[in-house]
C-alpha cells in the first residue's frame, strides 16, 4: 500500500532520531512520545524562536512554575468542574472513546458542545457499537482530564499535574506586578510540560498525554484593549474564519487585521495583534501563509473563562486543519477566582482607580508545531528525499565529511569539525559509506550545509561547501569557513558570494 505523507514523515522521524514512541521496549503507550537527539534540538530551536518573539520583541519576562499543583488552584480556576470530555466505554472490552469524536467519525456529523444526554441519545438511536470489538457502548459521561495525585507520604493533600501553565502565572500576579515596578499592562511567559489524561489519543504526536506548551499571559486594562503596536500588523492579510461564516458554512475571509477588527469579526486589537504575530511566527518556521488560518471558536466551543477565542490552525496532509495556537480573552475570570478563594487582593491601580486586570492569552502547542514544521519541510523528488528546514531551526547546521576514508582526509575533516565546534556550530561528522550517501543522510535530516575535505584540501587548505536545497558547491578557505557559514546561516550572503565556484 502506498504511504501517505504522514507515514513518510513519521518513518523519517523514527529512523533519524526525531521522534520515538515512549517506553517502546514495553509496548509503548498511546499519547506518549519521546524526542530523539535531532527532535530535541529541533524542538528547542522552535522554543527559542518563540522566546525571541515574546521575551525579546514583546519584552515579557519568563517564569518557570511547578508542574505539580495543589488542588485549590484548580478549584478556583474551574478545572476540577469544567476540564472534562464526554466519554463512552465498551461494555465488552472496556475501551473508552471520546463520545463526540466517535459520533463525528462514524456518522459524519458535528456534535461538539452537546450535552452527554444528547450524545447518549445519538449513540442509541444510531445503534453505534465499539469500533474495536463491536460490543455495546455505555451511556456517555463526563471524564476529568487531569492527572490526580497526593502530595507527601500518607498525605490527604490532593494535587494535580498541571494541564496548562497559565494558573502558575496567575497566582504570581502580585509578585509580577511588583517585579514590573507597578507598570501596567505587562506580560508573563512560560514554556513547560503539561499533562492531560486523554481518553483515546489516536493522532500520534498531535494528541498527547504529556506535551509542551508555550503561553503568554498578558494582563491588560479591561477598559482599554487597544494595542500600542497594532499599526505594525494592521495591514497584514490572513485567512480569517469567523463564527458567522462557520454558521452558514461560508468561506474564509482574506482580509487585513485592521479590517477584521473594524468589521467586528475580532473583538479588539489585542486579539488581532497576537493572531497576526502567531502567523508571522509560524511563517518563520517554514509554514507558508496559505497553510495558516485563524478560526473563531463557536459559542458551544468557548471555554468557561473566555469571551472570545481564536485558534490559529495549520493545514496538514492527513488531518486537515489542526489547532496549533489558541488566543483567548480570558477576561478577569482567573484573577477574580484566585482572589476570592485565596482572599488576596489582585487589583491594580489605574488612573486613581482600582481595577481587576483582564488577561489575553496566546497558548502554543509546541509538539504540534514540531510536527507541522516537519511536514512543511518535507521534500521528495525522483532523486532524493530531504527536509528543507529554515536554516535558523535546522537541528544540525553543518555536516563535515572526508571525501574518502583514507589518505589523511579523515584527519583533515576532523580538524575542520573541531574548528567549527569551537566556533559554536552544531556539526555532524560522518565518514561512513560513499560521499553521495553521506550527502543524502545530511539532506534527509535537513542539514543546510555540508563541508567536504578532499585532496585539494591537503594542497591549499580549502574545502567544498554544499548547499542542501540547490546541491550546488563552492570552495572556501578553512581559515574563513566559520565566518562564511555564519553569514550563510543568517542570510547575509548567498552561496554565490560565499566562495569560488567548485569545479
Amino acid at each position: 500500500m502506498k504511504k501517505d505523507k504522514y507515514e513518510k514523515i513519521m518513518e523519517i522521524a523514527r529512523r533519524r532520531g526525531f521522534l520515538w514512541p515512549s517506553a517502546e521496549i514495553y509496548g509503548s503507550v498511546a499519547g506518549l512520545f519521546d524526542f530523539g537527539p535531532l527532535g530535541s534540538i529541533l524542538k528547542h530551536n522552535i522554543e527559542q524562536k518563540w522566546r525571541e518573539l515574546y521575551l525579546i520583541q514583546e519584552g515579557f519576562y519568563e517564569v518557570e512554575t511547578t508542574t505539580l499543583t495543589p488542588e485549590p488552584v484548580f478549584i478556583a480556576s474551574g478545572h476540577t468542574a469544567h476540564f472534562v470530555d464526554p466519554i463512552t466505554q465498551c461494555e465488552k472490552c472496556g475501551e473508552g472513546f471520546r463520545a463526540d469524536h466517535l459520533i463525528a467519525g462514524t456518522l459524519g456529523i458535528a456534535v461538539g458542545g452537546k450535552k452527554i444526554e444528547e450524545l447518549t441519545k445519538i449513540i442509541r438511536e444510531n445503534k453505534l457499537r465499539c469500533p474495536d470489538c463491536g460490543g455495546n457502548l455505555k451511556d456517555a459521561e463526563y471524564y476529568n482530564l487531569m492527572f490526580k495525585t497526593t502530595i507527601g507520604p500518607g498525605s490527604k493533600r490532593i494535587g494535580f499535574m498541571r494541564p496548562e501553565t497559565a494558573q502558575g502565572i496567575f497566582i504570581l500576579f502580585n509578585r509580577m506586578l511588583r517585579f514590573y515596578r507597578e507598570q501596567f499592562p505587562f506580560g508573563v511567559i512560560q514554556i513547560g510540560r503539561v499533562y492531560r489524561n486523554e481518553i483515546s489519543p489516536r493522532q500520534g504526536i498531535l494528541r498527547l498525554r504529556e506535551f509542551t506548551i508555550a503561553e503568554a499571559e498578558i494582563f491588560v486594562n479591561p477598559k482599554d484593549k487597544s494595542h500600542p503596536r497594532f499599526a505594525e500588523v494592521a495591514n497584514e492579510k490572513l485567512a480569517w474564519y469567523p463564527k458567522n461564516e462557520q454558521f452558514k458554512n461560508g468561506k474564509m475571509l482574506e482580509i487585513t487585521a485592521r479590517e477584521a477588527v473594524k468589521n467586528g469579526y475580532v473583538l479588539h486589537e489585542q486579539l488581532a495583534y497576537y493572531i497576526v504575530r502567531t502567523k508571522q511566527f509560524l511563517e518563520s518556521l517554514g509554514i507558508p501563509n496559505d497553510a495558516i488560518r485563524a478560526r473563531q471558536h463557536m459559542p458551544n466551543e468557548l471555554a468557561h473563562y473566555a469571551i472570545d477565542c481564536w485558534d490559529v490552525e495549520v493545514k496538514t496532509d492527513r488531518f486537515g486543519w489542526i489547532e496549533v495556537t489558541g488566543i483567548a480573552d480570558r477576561t478577569d475570570y482567573d484573577v477574580k477566582a484566585h482572589a476570592k478563594l485565596s482572599k488576596t487582593d489582585f487589583s491594580v491601580k489605574v488612573g486613581g482607580e482600582n481595577v481587576i486586570p483582564h488577561v489575553i492569552e496566546p497558548s502554543y502547542g509546541i509538539d504540534r508545531i514540531v510536527y507541522c514544521t516537519l511536514e512543511q519541510a518535507y521534500r521528495e523528488d525522483s532523486k532524493r528525499t530531504y527536509l528543507a528546514f529554515p536554516k535558523s531551526i535546522a537541528p544540525v547546521r553543518v555536516g563535515v565529511f572526508p571525501l574518502v576514508s583514507k589518505n589523511g582526509l579523515p584527519e583533515k575533516a576532523q580538524e575542520v569539525d573541531r574548528i567549527l565546534r569551537i566556533a559554536g556550530f552544531i556539526t555532524n561528522y560522518d565518514e561512513s559509506g560513499s560521499i553521495g550517501r553521506r550527502y543524502a543522510r545530511a539532506d534527509e535530516i535537513g542539514t543546510p550545509y555540508s563541508i567536504t575535505a578532499d585532496y585539494d584540501t591537503i594542497k591549499d587548505q580549502t574545502v567544498t561547501v554544499r548547499d542542501r536545497d540547490s546541491t550546488r558547491q563552492v570552495r572556501v578557505k578553512i581559515s574563513e569557513l566559520a565566518n562564511v557559514l555564519q553569514k550563510l546561516l543568517l542570510g547575509e550572503i548567498n552561496l554565490d558570494n560565499a566562495g569560488a565556484p567548485f569545479r
